[in-house]
């Protein structure tokens, strides 16, 4: 008899995984060599992520696994930008190695981006890095397109790449 498939839950953060999403954001932005100025690695949030995002217009969810979790990304409106705007930002969205490959992003970001729908966005912008080859690849796949430049201040001048798309 074989053993079942292991079970992957999508779930809002709680404050118990606040450690664990810390952790994860540090390994995996120092994996990518983005720990220097510029990079989200340095905001306050990242110690504190499910209070940062309860605040209106923001979620955040993280991939859990037998009780542990392996994962995360949220959203909030674009700092910078006006409600009337109506765009949001994709915010550290990381994974430990044990998430990577498995659909875990791709199914992570459909439920973010009906998330940022049902708030009322409607555009989402995102940051990253030319180094993280990977997540850009998830991105496109998702209908996001490169742009030329940052928008926004959101303070990571250390990010290259840059992407959008409608909602």
């Amino acid at each position: 008899m074989s053993e079942p498939a292991p079970i992957w839950l999508l779930r809002p953060i709680r404050p118990g995984d606040d450690a664990a999403m810390a952790d994860i954001i540090r390994t995996v932005m120092t994996e990518h060599g983005c720990a220097g100025p510029g990079f989200a690695i340095h905001d306050a949030e990242v110690a504190a992520m499910s209070a940062a995002y309860r605040a209106p217009g923001s979620g955040y969810y993280v991939v859990e696994h037998r009780g542990q979790v392996h994962g995360g990304a949220g959203f909030g409106r674009l700092q910078g930008t006006t409600r009337e705007q109506a765009t949001c930002e994709l915010r550290k969205m990381y994974f430990r190695p044990t998430a990577r490959g498995l659909g875990l992003g791709q199914a992570l970001l459909a439920l973010l981006l009906d998330e940022m729908r049902a708030h009322g966005y409607r555009r989402c912008y995102l940051e990253t890095t030319d180094r993280m080859q990977a997540a850009q690849r998830l991105y496109r796949a998702a209908g996001f397109v490169p742009q030329c430049s940052a928008e926004g201040a959101t303070g990571h001048h250390g990010c290259d790449t840059f992407y959008s798309r409608p909602l």
